[in-house]
C-alpha cells in the first residue's frame, strides 16, 4: 500500500501528518511501515538525529550500480516497527521510475511525504503522490488553499483537514470545491507542537492525533 501526503501550501503540517501517519500504520500492521522522507524534515518532526551517508535519492541517482538491497541499509529505525528513508530534497535529474516501483512492491505499507507540489514540484514527488493508491492532500481551510488545490493537476483521493479556530471555511466547502472526501480532521494543538519542538513524535505520539488519522488510510 502506497500512501503519499502532500500540499499545495507551505507551513500547514503536511510533515507532521505524515510521520503520524506512518506511526499510526506501524503500530496496526504486523508487516509494519516504512516512512519516505522527499522533504528532509522528518528527522527534526521525528526527533532523530540527522542521518549520515547517502540517501534515497542519492540511491535513484546510482540505480545502475546499486540494487534494492543496497536501498534497504539506508533504512533508519524510527519505532517498533516503523523505518524511514531520509532524502534532503535534492532530486536527481534522472528518471523516478525505479524509486516508484521499489516502493508500490515493498510489503510494508509505505507512507511518503512529498512536500509541497505546484509550480516547481519535481518530477518524482509528482510521478509518486500519482502512483499512490492513497493520495492525501494536506490542508488548512483557507480561501488561498483552496484556491491553490483547485487549480492544482494533481487530484487527491482524500483530504486531510488541519483545522484552526475561526475558520470560516470547513469540512463540507472543502469537499463541495475539491469533489473529494474529506478522509480526516486534525485539531492545531498545542500538545501536538510541544511533542513535535521536544523531540518526542516518535516515542509519545498524541492520543487526539493519533485517533484523528486511523480513518485516512
Amino acid at each position: 500500500m502506497l500512501i503519499t501526503c502532500w500540499s499545495v501550501k507551505g507551513g500547514v503540517g503536511t510533515s507532521v501528518v505524515a510521520a503520524s501517519l506512518a506511526l499510526v500504520v506501524a503500530g496496526r500492521d504486523p508487516a509494519g511501515a516504512l516512512l519516505v522522507d522527499l522533504v528532509g524534515d522528518q528527522p527534526a518532526v521525528l526527533g532523530l538525529p540527522l542521518p549520515e551517508g547517502p540517501t534515497v535519492l542519492d540511491w535513484l541517482a546510482a540505480r545502475g550500480d546499486v540494487g534494492d538491497d543496497g536501498l534497504r541499509r539506508l533504512e533508519v529505525a524510527v519505532a517498533p516497527g516503523l523505518d524511514l528513508l531520509w532524502s534532503d530534497g535534492s532530486w536527481p535529474d534522472v528518471d523516478p521510475t525505479p524509486l516508484v516501483t521499489h516502493l508500490g512492491l515493498e510489503r510494508r505499507a509505505v507512507v511518503v511525504d512529498a512536500g509541497r507540489l505546484g509550480h516547481g514540484a519535481s518530477a518524482g514527488s509528482i510521478a509518486l503522490v500519482g502512483a499512490a493508491a492513497t493520495s492525501l492532500l494536506v490542508l488548512r481551510p483557507c480561501y488561498v488553499a483552496l484556491r491553490r488545490a483547485l487549480a492544482c493537476e494533481t487530484r487527491p483521493t482524500g483530504v486531510v483537514l488541519v483545522c484552526e479556530p475561526g475558520r470560516a471555511l470547513g469540512r463540507l466547502d472543502v469537499e463541495r470545491v475539491l469533489d473529494v472526501p474529506v478522509v480526516a480532521q486534525v485539531e492545531v494543538e498545542p500538545s501536538v507542537a510541544r511533542t513535535v519542538d521536544a523531540g518526542l513524535l516518535a516515542t509519545r505520539l498524541p492520543r487526539s492525533l493519533g485517533r484523528s488519522l486511523r480513518g485516512a488510510a
